[in-house]
């Protein structure tokens, strides 16, 4: 790799539910080498348990560097599902770790909040709903960051895959019950998926992956709305849901922009459409664009920001902190 400088190769991390997707690249060319590890970081008492995190990165970059050549890593930039919650392990000890393991003299913790939004619209000022099982949105004015929702699926993530998900089993038990705000259509679906409704709570209840699984009915409710007034009507209550959290923390002032990230937005215009309607009303100030890539695609632009000391994102205590360490 002649012509790069040895100061500027990075490491971006995106570490989530699905595991660790890691990239080595530089400032100057990008990345150039990416592996995944299909196995998610462990969650402890101390939260994010760093020692697994180091545990399942090393093997990571072991294959990377042997991909890319002998890179002297510079900066590492990990972003994290539950780091701003979760994170106080992370944030203590992996600096020093990979300082150890690899000289690493700069580390930037970002929550996936975080990443997803540099990923979706870089050092822009907006507002990003990044919507899966869960629903979270993020917004910076780049003085400072704002989050609303993102609390998990038993106190918030509202109109996230879980909750549409979720409205969509009890519109179901409704109908099989005989209540008002039930669906015939919904219950069928129900049954097909699930088997009879009056075992579902027995079924869910007990499982550890409940948010994933009631986050796999949403499609359905999806493939409803057209024909289904109460189908379509949970969608819509999402879209107002989405709405509320991206004006809680999109900027007042200015032309900010707005976008969309996560697999939620695959269930399409039975979503989007009303979502499109409820961002225009609540925010006309704001302009959509399209998400330009993905929290991974957030972790590598914040690394290489980081890399020629051009990072212009503000930084805080949780959200994204920034540690480096003097040079030999």
């Amino acid at each position: 790799m002649t012509g790069v400088s040895e100061g500027s190769w990075f490491l971006a991390v995106d570490s989530g539910g699905s595991g660790l997707r890691a990239v080595v690249g530089t400032a100057e060319r990008g990345p150039l080498a990416r592996r995944e590890s299909h196995e998610p970081v462990r969650t402890g008492e101390r939260g994010i348990d760093p020692d697994h995190f180091m545990a399942r990165l090393v093997p990571l970059v072991r294959a990377l560097t042997a991909e890319a050549g002998a890179v002297p890593l510079t900066t590492v930039v990990v972003g994290a599902t539950g780091l701003a919650s979760l994170g106080d392990g992370l944030r203590a000890e992996l600096p020093g770790a990979l300082a150890r393991e690899w000289g690493v003299r700069t580390v930037a913790l970002a929550a996936d909040a975080v990443t997803a939004y540099v990923g979706a619209l870089g050092p822009r000022p907006g507002a990003v709903i990044a919507g899966g099982t869960g629903l979270i949105a993020i917004g910076t004015d780049l003085t400072g960051w704002r989050r609303a929702d993102g609390w998990g699926h038993l106190l918030g993530d509202c109109g996230g895959g879980a909750w549409i998900g979720r409205a969509g089993l009890e519109a179901a038990l409704r109908a099989h019950d005989g209540r008002e705000g039930g669906s015939a259509g919904l219950l069928a679906c129900a049954e097909e998926v699930f088997g009879p409704v009056a075992g579902l709570p027995g079924a869910l209840y007990p499982r550890s992956d409940r948010p994933a699984v009631l986050a796999s009915f949403a499609p359905r409710v999806a493939a409803c709305a057209d024909e289904d007034p109460v189908a379509g009507g949970i969608l819509h209550a999402a879209a107002r849901h989405m709405a509320d959290s991206a004006a809680a923390v999109c900027p007042s002032g200015g032309e900010p922009y707005i976008a969309l990230t996560g697999g939620l937005f695959k269930l399409g215009d039975p979503l989007l459409s009303p979502l499109d309607g409820e961002l225009e009303r609540r925010l006309p100030h704001a302009r959509r664009v399209p998400a330009e890539g993905d929290p991974l695609h957030g972790s590598v632009r914040i690394a290489a920001e980081l890399s020629t000391a051009s990072l212009t994102l503000p930084s805080d205590g949780t959200m994204l902190s920034v540690t480096t360490r003097p040079g030999d």
